[in-house]
């Protein structure tokens, strides 16, 4: 299984770049960026799954673990008629709903703080769920912080939940969505769907070179049996 601790170091040497309030330059756009919150722009992974991804325009769509608000606000600049987004560090909350603010989306955007669903009591049904998961193993009893989190999932506690929950805020005909790659351990994360009636398909998937060397980055759907 992959190195867990190789994303752990990642983690922090991404945080400790970022001390106070900052811009990052994406795709030509201009993203705010705070400190503690996930940067799409230290990893190659947040850009791979944007371009993998087909969102439901003049649909819902619900981002789990919205980091910078990169996946959310670009599914309301798609066309999407709402987009809600989830996010477990509040600093990402409120980093989604900057961006949000920022490119004129505010009232199409909800941003929500919430481990996972939790706090989704007057959500819509979604189109499409998405997460792009932290998706390293880390030993169940491992202590991080919250921005560590977004890099590693200990004992893959957040996965199975994921697994069991996501469907239950699904629209008719939606899907449910992870974004995974191959420094996930997948034959753990298929024996966990199994227990939960669920089974993951690739939708599609890139290969692109990061500085450990070529990472897959792969959209999985998540089907229930």
């Amino acid at each position: 299984m992959y190195d867990y601790t190789q994303s752990l170091r990642r983690s922090d040497a991404s945080r400790d770049k970022v001390r106070q309030r900052t811009e990052i330059d994406l795709r030509g756009r201009r993203w705010t960026l705070l400190p503690d919150v996930f940067s799409p722009a230290d990893t190659k992974s947040s850009l791979a799954h944007l371009d993998l991804l087909k969102f439901p325009v003049g649909g819902t769509f619900l981002e789990v673990g919205s980091g910078t608000g990169l996946i959310a606000v670009s599914a309301a600049l798609a066309g999407c008629r709402a987009v809600w987004a989830t996010d477990l560090n509040p600093a990402a909350t409120e980093n989604t709903a900057l961006n949000a603010a920022r490119f004129g989306l505010a009232d199409k955007v909800t941003c929500v703080h919430s481990d996972l669903f939790d706090a989704l009591h007057d959500a819509p049904a979604f189109d499409v769920v998405y997460w792009h998961s932290n998706n390293v193993w880390a030993p169940p009893d491992l202590d991080c912080s919250v921005h560590q989190r977004a890099y590693v999932d200990p004992g893959y506690e957040a996965h199975r939940r994921y697994f069991r929950e996501a469907p239950d805020h699904l629209a008719p005909g939606g899907q449910v969505l992870i974004a995974l790659s191959s420094r996930a351990g997948r034959a753990e994360l298929e024996e966990l769907a199994a227990t939960e009636s669920r089974r993951l398909v690739t939708v599609d998937s890139t290969t692109v070179q990061e500085p450990e060397g070529p990472v897959v980055y792969e959209l999985m759907e998540v089907v229930t049996l």
